[in-house]
């Protein structure tokens, strides 16, 4: 597999780029939350970051709004699954990346 600008592969890493992406898909993992419910289950995030976040993954197809909640879409459920995996990646070397960027600071 190539990786070159115009990949779909690099529309994945865009999405987990961005810090708050996969933690708002991971918070409504469970099912459909409000803005000020999703605020609470996240915390730590402003009301206009999690607003810019919501339009984003909107826009991107893996959250809808329906009935004034947000909730995935099929797209955002099948995200799931590699944001999960990065959380097993972090669980298992996250120390080692923290003790190396010590090392350089």
């Amino acid at each position: 597999m190539e990786f070159i600008a115009d990949c779909r592969t690099r529309l994945a890493f865009d999405l987990v780029a961005n810090t708050w992406h996969p933690v708002v898909l991971w918070a409504l993992k469970d099912g459909p939350l409000r803005h000020g419910e999703l605020r609470t289950r996240i915390g730590g995030i402003s009301a206009k970051v999690l607003t810019e976040a919501l339009r984003k993954l909107e826009r991107d197809g893996l959250v809808e709004r329906a009935a004034g909640a947000y909730r995935l879409t099929e797209v955002g459920v099948s995200f799931l699954g590699p944001i999960e995996g990065f959380g097993r990646w972090a669980a298992e070397y996250g120390d080692r990346v923290v003790e190396a960027q010590a090392r350089v600071s």
